[in-house]
């Protein structure tokens, strides 16, 4: 089963320094039949301007993934762990049984990211901080794990059973992603423009997957993030 959610349709912010589109319930954007994907909670597509970003703030029991797609983002938080990360890098946050932290725009340029939650397997986790540069040739026209569950083998791991692909197509190349019986996937077109399964895509788009295998032909060159995890529609 696939079905494409437009981003036209989604949530929609703009705080001045902060505009947003949400995947899924989130802030004054509520929608009681849109409030999560499985075990997937939160996506949102965030623009920072520069020199701005989100002061000191509390988490607790989520697993937080900000996939940065330009700028860059500063990190800081009560544990200690101060780091910036940029184009195709990765942030991760445990909140486990609390943490404050900040999210800041330090440069020059507006800074674009996805900001992921996932809802553990359980409460009660450690915080923990981590933060991972991958290279661009990495995801180059091939999938590339940039999270996976405890057991699985990417180099950042969540208490969760869910896994986080990337990959950039050059314009007219294809490429596969199974899903497979149990399982399902939440797919975003970050940027560019691409058919998948007979249905067309574009810059922000997203569709869900549940128990196909797909097909993916980039019309322009396409940046794309597929979370694959256990099928568990709604809760």
């Amino acid at each position: 089963m696939l079905r494409k959610l437009d981003h036209r349709n989604m949530g929609k912010s703009d705080l001045g320094w902060l505009r947003s589109i949400f995947h899924f319930s989130f802030a004054d954007y509520f929608n009681i039949d849109n409030m999560n994907f499985g075990v997937l909670r939160v996506i949102n597509d965030d623009l920072i301007e520069a020199g701005t970003g989100f002061d000191f703030h509390p988490h607790k029991d989520m697993e937080i993934v900000s996939y940065v797609i330009s700028g860059g983002l500063s990190h800081s938080d009560t544990m200690g762990h101060k780091n910036t990360v940029y184009r195709g890098e990765v942030q991760y946050m445990s909140a486990g049984t609390g943490v404050f932290h900040s999210e800041q725009n330090l440069g020059n340029e507006t800074t674009r990211l996805l900001q992921i939650w996932v809802v553990p397997d359980k409460k009660g986790y450690n915080p923990a901080y981590g933060d991972y540069r991958f290279k661009e040739e990495e995801r180059k026209n091939k999938w590339l794990n940039i999270v996976s569950s405890k057991d699985g083998s990417a180099p950042i791991k969540i208490n969760q059973d869910a896994n986080f692909y990337v990959v950039e197509l050059d314009e007219n190349k294809e490429i596969d992603f199974p899903v497979g019986k149990g399982r399902q996937g939440y797919l975003v077109q970050i940027e560019g423009n691409s058919t998948i399964n007979n249905i067309d895509l574009n810059e922000r788009d997203a569709l869900e997957i549940v128990e196909e295998d797909i097909k993916i032909k980039a019309n322009k060159k396409s940046h794309i993030l597929v979370i694959e995890m256990k099928k568990e529609l709604k809760w």
